[in-house]
């Protein structure tokens, strides 16, 4: 009780523990909360194991307080109340705002099944991790050459793993996989539903040209266009060029939204018609729609920042930052369980290892990928979890409280079990509502 006294005082300071200033809205405290919870709990996730019982505890002790503030979250709704003479009523009575009725269940579903997943690492013997001093030689040709250059290596036996062992990392990869797309469209269809800040707005170039550039504006706009030959033309060689051209697509699609929504066609010249702006918008938001899927671990963009800082739904908030970290925990285990399959790979003949090595990409998950396309159906599924289901509310609530299975399947058929329609993820991004509410 103590402890969740100084967490909520905490707060309620909006993180000025001086008492002397404003501090930060309760939206963004409570956000920042769940955040620091997350990496204080999780850190780097640097090897394949399950978590110890004392942060196992202390997260799900300390995620249902933070939580717990959106039971309080209402809206009202009418109901039927019968009176004592018999006769029928009808009331209004107050229930959980329904974004965070549905999404809550499902995003603590996706958190379960991740620490599940760990937990299946617990006994097994069959792969280790070398200590950060071991010598070039312990590594052998496993030997990190990529920018985690700090995290352990690992190690399996001299002729691969057992059977049962790599059925179980590809089981667990799959899970993974369905929990990192179902967190990522959680994600995007928040911070899409988010007011655009002013601030933001005003920082932004007179028109999308100015924004991409011109070598960029002119693929773009150019009669062929083909988007993966357009990321193919790029450098995304480092982290800091890709969040560059996220940031510069995101711009222009705030500013094409807004300039067709105010029907002013000055700054486009009289030769472009609105078929051709709305085509030059879906192009952008291809693009943008590529680069999220192919490098899920990238940094937040200059627009989703924004977003986060200036909100004041507080539902919201905490929504964004509960589906955030879990999609962040997720790239992070399925790096860790690539690095074990690809250290067994390299026990085995290149003509064995080569077909599934292209399937293990530490950084990249493709929306297109071959070696996806069984999971694709699944995908589109996850990404109709909105605010529209309020048909259904009666029959999903009790599937999302049934008690945790230990069957990986039966999780994601109690998460495909929430679809009612299908959504585009296209219409999700940048949507109209912030940029014209104020219009």
């Amino acid at each position: 009780m103590d402890q969740m006294k100084e967490k909520f005082a905490k707060l309620l300071l909006g993180e000025d523990m001086s008492g002397g200033g404003t501090g930060v809205s309760s939206a963004l405290a409570l956000s920042n909360a769940i955040t620091n919870l997350a990496a204080s709990v999780f850190g780097e996730q640097s090897r394949l194991e399950p978590m110890s019982t004392e942060r196992k505890a202390r997260w799900r002790k300390e995620m249902a307080w933070l939580l717990s503030v959106t039971d309080h979250i209402v809206e009202l709704v009418p109901s039927h109340q019968k009176n004592k003479d018999g006769s029928d009523m009808e009331i209004m009575v107050t229930k959980q705002r329904n974004d965070l009725l549905m999404n809550i269940p499902a995003l603590r579903t996706l958190d379960r099944m991740l620490i599940d997943g760990l937990d299946t690492f617990k006994d097994q013997t069959e792969f280790y991790y070398l200590s950060k001093d071991a010598s070039d030689s312990e590594k052998g040709n496993n030997k990190r050459e990529d920018d985690k250059w700090w995290l352990p290596t690992v190690k399996v036996p001299p002729d691969g793993l057992s059977e049962a062992a790599r059925k179980n990392l590809q089981v667990q990869k799959e899970c993974v996989t369905q929990v990192l797309k179902a967190a990522m469209a959680i994600n995007a269809q928040l911070l899409s539903e988010m007011e655009i800040p002013e601030s933001y707005i005003e920082s932004l170039p007179k028109n999308g040209r100015a924004s991409l550039g011109d070598s960029i504006y002119k693929s773009i706009t150019d009669e062929f266009f083909d988007p993966d030959q357009f990321l193919s033309s790029m450098d995304l060689s480092s982290e800091h060029k890709i969040l560059d051209l996220k940031n510069r697509i995101e711009a222009s699609i705030v500013i094409w939204k807004r300039k067709m929504h105010q029907k002013d066609s000055k700054s486009w010249g009289s030769g472009v018609s609105m078929e051709k702006r709305e085509l030059f918008e879906e192009r952008v938001e291809i693009i943008l729609h590529l680069i999220k899927h192919r490098f899920p671990g990238l940094p937040q963009s200059s627009l989703d920042i924004s977003k986060i800082e200036y909100n004041k739904d507080v539902g919201q908030a905490v929504l964004e930052s509960y589906s955030r970290i879990l999609e962040s925990l997720a790239h992070t285990v399925m790096s860790r369980i690539e690095d074990v399959i690809r250290a067994d790979l390299l026990t085995q003949d290149p003509p064995e290892s080569n077909p599934t090595k292209d399937d293990s990409r530490p950084n990249s998950v493709h929306a297109g990928d071959d070696s996806e396309s069984t999971n694709a159906q699944t995908l589109s599924d996850l990404l109709t979890w909105t605010t529209d289901q309020n048909d259904n509310e009666d029959q999903t609530e009790p599937q999302l409280e049934t008690p945790k299975e230990n069957n990986d399947q039966k999780h994601l058929t109690k998460l495909n079990m929430l679809i009612t329609k299908k959504i585009s993820y296209l219409e999700s991004l940048g949507g109209l509502r912030s940029p014209t509410s104020r219009h």
